[in-house]
């Protein structure tokens, strides 16, 4: 680093620390609103979903063979299984924006193509069966059909547009995927399959949420989310026992830590300054207060679109909540482009989110997905809002 950047950066944290608002009631509140947002995501997401996926995404860096992946999910893989599983994936782990990013890491570190992992980074958190249904029966069936469809053609477009732009890229990344070899491990396809199974199992039951409003099938699952969790980790601990060497399950560790090393930190660093900024939204101790937000997004303006899209990237939304967040904005004047706009955008994106994707694809990939999924959340709920307006 350059004198004068340190210089620059010194002398902008002396002018923040100089002119900090302490003394001010909605800055005071806003402080206090992102260590709350910070404990409550510790308490609700970091045990029962991020660990579970720092494991998954250990695993599959250690006993998915680099061939493997190449052959489903590299540049010379078959597009239509390649996308196809990737922009679904999201209706069986229902995971939040920052639950997903170990899986992506996972992935991508070991071979990829970066349309299908960028496909797969979008529908994890963007293509959840329960918050869908929710949508649809809170909000109205036309809006919860608009995200469903919206939520599937965002993932595939996105990343069909990520692996074009970089396309030199991808054409190296090819052209490692003949050399790569497929290891064979000590177990067979079906014991792979189980362990993995199980551990995807582990995730999604103990991330089950309670929803919202009684939903049947997801209501009773909620019920017995835990003795199902309890049953599944019986069932890895007897795969680990069996299946396992000493030295594998060092090495998953290993590869576990490093993960939780480089995403973790970034991920409460960044959940510390969504709260600072706009605290959490059933509370409104952000800097920003959410009447200005609901405000602007009235009507059906390209404004008022994009401004529901930028808000709802940097925003963080755990899963579900953004259903009652939306009847709340709506209630309060939000069209219904503006709304769609940030149901594609929101639970895809949030300011924590990219701070890790940046340590992960670098910054120039990841200012490029961001801006994608902003711009096309912007245009589809303009169309949207015409539609229905």
């Amino acid at each position: 680093m350059k004198e004068r950047t340190k210089l620059a950066l010194i002398v902008g944290a002396f002018l923040i620390a100089y002119f900090l608002p302490v003394t001010n009631p909605r800055f005071q509140s806003a402080v206090i609103e992102s260590f709350y947002m910070t404990k409550e995501y510790a308490q609700k997401h970091v045990l029962f979903c991020l660990v579970p996926a720092f494991f998954i995404a250990g695993a599959i860096a250690c006993f998915v063979s680099q061939a493997s992946v190449m052959k489903y999910f590299g540049p010379a893989a078959n597009k239509v299984l390649a996308y196809g599983v990737a922009s679904v994936s999201g209706t069986i782990l229902a995971v939040c924006s920052c639950t997903v990013l170990p899986l992506f890491a996972g992935i991508h570190r070991r071979g990829a193509g970066l349309g299908p992992a960028i496909a797969f980074l979008y529908s994890g958190p963007a293509i959840n069966v329960l918050a869908i249904i929710l949508t649809a029966r809170v909000l109205g069936w036309e809006l919860g059909l608009a995200r469903a469809v919206g939520a599937v053609v965002f993932s595939v477009v996105i990343g069909l547009i990520m692996a074009t732009i970089y396309h030199k890229e991808e054409s190296e990344k090819k052209a490692n995927a003949d050399l790569a070899v497929a290891t064979e491990g000590g177990r067979s396809l079906g014991q792979s399959v189980l362990y993995f199974l199980t551990m995807v199992l582990i995730l999604v039951f103990a991330a089950w949420g309670k929803p919202t409003q009684p939903v049947g099938f997801w209501d009773a699952v909620y019920r017995i989310h835990w003795p199902l969790t309890i049953f599944c980790l019986l069932i890895l601990a007897f795969v680990i026992w069996r299946w396992f060497l000493k030295d594998e399950l060092q090495e998953w560790v290993d590869s576990t830590w490093g993960f939780a090393k480089q995403i973790l930190p970034l991920l409460l660093g960044g959940v510390l300054a969504a709260g600072l900024l706009t605290g959490r939204p059933e509370f409104d101790n952000g800097l920003i207060p959410a009447k200005y937000i609901a405000a602007a997004v009235g009507g059906n303006s390209v404004w008022a679109n994009l401004l529901a899209s930028v808000a709802g990237a940097f925003m963080y939304f755990a899963t579900l909540t953004e259903v009652p967040i939306i009847q709340g904005l709506i209630g309060n004047g939000m069209g219904q482009g503006p709304a769609l706009a940030l149901l594609l955008a929101g639970p895809a994106l949030s300011l924590p989110s990219m701070v890790v994707l940046r340590s992960v694809m670098g910054t120039q990939k990841t200012v490029v997905y961001c801006s994608l999924v902003v711009i096309m959340a912007t245009i589809t709920g303009m169309i949207y809002g015409l539609i229905v307006g």
